[in-house]
């Protein structure tokens, strides 16, 4: 026990050798005069190795408690009785931090006071705290699986297709979403505990049992086509395995198969359709780079009349230059799946090539693989002749050698930039709005450097 002491304190025998055994036995004693004001301060083992609670003598007591502590220290000291109930206190230190303690005060004769005892409450603070973050931490989890065993239900509820979620064993019924109470025609109460063995016919039934043998064995699942006990009615059935709570089951889903296909179908021609109709250019090709199918706006870009002049043909005879863009684009796709904007050509047979841009895909599933290319031909450029070239050009070459090149860099920029207005400005018919658009530039940038080039005197009204 160390103690920090004010000066003597005057005591009879008898309390004295009373007090120090309570300083003893406890890990912080603080004797606080009448006035409030600490006049004697003791320190157990446990709270010893901590620098500074000498500062605390001398000082008023609720001084030296956190604020939030600061209602209970003034109980402890108003308490009336021999003894007080304890309270939970953390006392500061001055430049060390907060230490929680539980303490009780103990009423001593006049003059001496009251002296307050403590118990070191680090341990069962940090076990609180602990406690607290658990219980958060539980909370956060119930309230995510509360949600995802919410979406779970709706999903279940509202799904088109009849679901049922069965035993391995005989496949008895767990559950049943109202799509398989109106596939089944009865309510879902009814079908629980039921074996979905029974819905079907023998032939279905017997299909089924080899298909849950197989996958319970490791096979991959697959779809099984199926037929009612009672109608006649085609079904696809397809089965997934999963665990809930250590116990497996099994999910199995039943639709209509003309359904399936009807919408297969649809989704196939709308598709179609917006590939004919798009104004850029598609085709799609097999590995080997022949063409598999290609739209009305690919055949009027290679100039062929239609779809059947372009199919089977290489795609080498129109797109990139010979022996190197489409070696470079299917390396790309074998090692990214795709290719976006890769300049390259188009050639055809009656005409100059012209350049375009290329964005390509790979699809690796299905039964056939194939790469799918959009082609935009790309914007036209402003060709000027060399003899539309201002003589500034020379005068440009004769500074090499006496200029910096610095110099000569920025009086190149001047020069092209001058010469994009002026084209501009020719392409548009004089137009000052539409050249500024052709630029990139809104009208006041336009309008600037018109005047920092000498190409208009002042600004239009």
């Amino acid at each position: 026990m160390t103690r920090f002491s004010s000066g003597v304190v005057d005591v009879k025998p008898s309390v004295q050798t009373w007090l120090e055994l309570v300083r003893t036995a406890v890990d912080l004693a603080v004797q606080v005069d009448s006035a409030g004001t600490i006049r004697d301060v003791s320190v157990g083992e446990s709270v010893a190795d901590v620098v500074g609670w000498e500062s605390l003598v001398g000082k008023p007591w609720t001084s030296v408690v956190a604020s939030d502590s600061r209602t209970k220290a003034e109980a402890l000291l108003a308490a009336g009785a021999v003894a007080s109930r304890s309270r939970e206190v953390n006392v500061e230190l001055e430049g060390v931090g907060q230490f929680p303690f539980r303490f009780s005060a103990l009423k001593l004769d006049e003059p001496h006071g009251i002296l307050m005892v403590g118990r070191d409450y680090r341990s069962v603070s940090a076990m609180q705290q602990r406690m607290v973050a658990l219980q958060q931490t539980a909370d956060r989890e119930y309230a995510r699986l509360r949600q995802a065993d919410t979406r779970y239900r709706l999903f279940f509820h509202v799904c088109a297709e009849a679901v049922l979620v069965t035993e391995v064993e005989g496949l008895r019924v767990v559950e049943a979403n109202p799509a398989a109470a109106t596939l089944f025609e009865a309510p879902p109460s009814d079908l629980v505990r039921q074996s979905a063995y029974a819905f079907l016919d023998a032939e279905s039934r017997k299909a089924l049992e080899s298909m849950v043998s197989a996958v319970s064995s490791g096979a991959r699942p697959t779809e099984l086509q199926v037929r009612l006990a009672d109608r006649p009615t085609p079904l696809t059935l397809s089965m997934s395995l999963f665990r809930q709570s250590g116990t497996p089951l099994v999910l199995l889903r039943l639709w209509l198969t003309s359904t399936r296909t009807n919408v297969a179908t649809a989704s196939s021609t709308r598709l179609r359709a917006l590939i004919e109709a798009m104004p850029d250019s598609f085709v799609v090709v097999s590995p080997d780079r022949r063409i598999l199918s290609a739209n009305p706006a690919f055949c009027e870009l290679v100039s062929q009349a239609n779809e059947q002049q372009v199919l089977g043909e290489s795609i080498e005879r129109w797109l990139g230059r010979p022996g190197v863009d489409l070696k470079i684009m299917f390396a790309n796709l074998k090692e990214h799946g795709s290719v976006r904007n890769f300049a390259t050509l188009v050639r055809t047979d009656v005409g100059p090539p012209q350049e375009a841009v290329v964005t390509a895909v790979a699809v690796n599933e299905g039964e056939v693989p194939c790469v799918g290319f959009t082609i935009r031909p790309a914007a036209s450029r402003l060709l000027l002749a060399p003899s539309a070239l201002p003589r500034s050009v020379d005068q440009l070459k004769e500074l090499v050698g006496r200029v910096p090149i610095k110099e000569i860099v920025r009086e190149s920029a001047d020069l092209i930039e001058r010469l994009c207005i002026q084209a501009a400005l020719d392409v548009s018919d004089n137009n000052r709005a539409s050249a500024a658009q052709l630029l990139g530039l809104s009208r006041q940038g336009l309008y600037s450097k018109l005047r920092r080039y000498g190409l208009v005197n002042s600004e239009p009204s």
